[in-house]
């Protein structure tokens, strides 16, 4: 019985273990084609939180400057090193180009569009809290520039922080610097925005 056997031969046990790591491997790669849209999703959350909580942030500073400190003398925080003083800049980040204040609305309105889709391919948890803050800081502005004075879409910006020997800027400005410099961070380290990492 045992000679036949061994003429016969078994049925292939590795082939059959070979099957099951295939299906394994399947439906590994099933979960993880379920999980990615999931991890995006949270990606995006996160996006749009820090963004939320961006804009908040500058939109509350800037009603609180407006009602408290617009027309009053400056408040010294550092001495004459840091100052909080209210002023109205017409311009871009740090009153650079005021004479272009159309021009840096549509920047801003393309940016927000930019941002938003590009969301739909973010995985990574970085770059969504830089895109976030852009979108915040560029919502910030964006909302001076339509609804201030002298009118829609050439609203000037409320600015405050007033560091010695430097633009007054507002958190907008510092959000949006902040999000500009940690894309530059990833972009130098190679991670790209839907999480992979590239090396040059």
């Amino acid at each position: 019985m045992a000679e036949a056997e061994r003429i016969i031969g078994t049925p292939d046990i590795p082939d059959a273990e070979g099957t099951e790591g295939d299906e394994a491997a399947d439906r590994a790669e099933g979960q993880v084609e379920e999980t990615a849209p999931g991890r995006g999703k949270r990606k995006i959350m996160v996006l749009f939180a820090v963004a939320v909580l961006a804009y908040l942030l500058d939109l509350s500073s800037k009603m609180i400057v407006v009602a408290k400190l617009e027309h009053h003398e400056p408040i010294e925080l550092i001495g004459d090193w840091l100052q909080l003083s209210a002023i109205r800049n017409a311009g871009a980040a740090f009153g650079i180009g005021e004479a272009f204040t159309i021009i840096f609305t549509c920047i801003a309105a393309t940016v927000i569009v930019v941002i938003a889709r590009l969301a739909r391919k973010l995985y990574s948890l970085p770059w969504a809290i830089a895109l976030g803050l852009l979108l915040g800081g560029a919502l910030g502005n964006l909302t001076d520039r339509i609804f201030r004075a002298p009118g829609t879409f050439q609203g000037a910006v409320v600015d405050f922080i007033a560091p010695a020997h430097f633009a007054v800027f507002n958190l907008a400005d510092s959000a949006i610097v902040c999000g500009g410099i940690l894309i530059v961070i990833l972009s130098f380290k190679g991670l790209d925005p839907d999480g992979t990492v590239h090396k040059d």
